[in-house]
């Protein structure tokens, strides 16, 4: 079994969703796991651990860098 790494979190489905999508056109297998624990009753949009094989942890990074918005990637403070 190939071990998963951690390269985001995503804050709510919205940004899991984006991330699935860049992650998807780079051709890099994905997992997403809740980053908090979460009463299952609720429609909580809870973060998302963004997995990826440690293989191709390095990938999963540059195309999340280079896909996202420069003021994502820098916060204002």
């Amino acid at each position: 079994m190939t071990r998963l790494v951690q390269v985001a979190v995503a804050a709510n489905a919205a940004e899991a969703e984006e991330l699935e999508s860049i992650l998807q056109a780079a051709g890099i297998e994905y997992e997403l796991e809740c980053a908090v624990e979460t009463d299952p009753s609720t429609n909580e949009d809870a973060p998302q651990k963004v997995l990826v094989p440690e293989s191709r942890m390095e990938d999963a990074l540059e195309a999340i860098e280079a896909m996202s918005e420069p003021d994502d990637l820098v916060s204002d403070a």
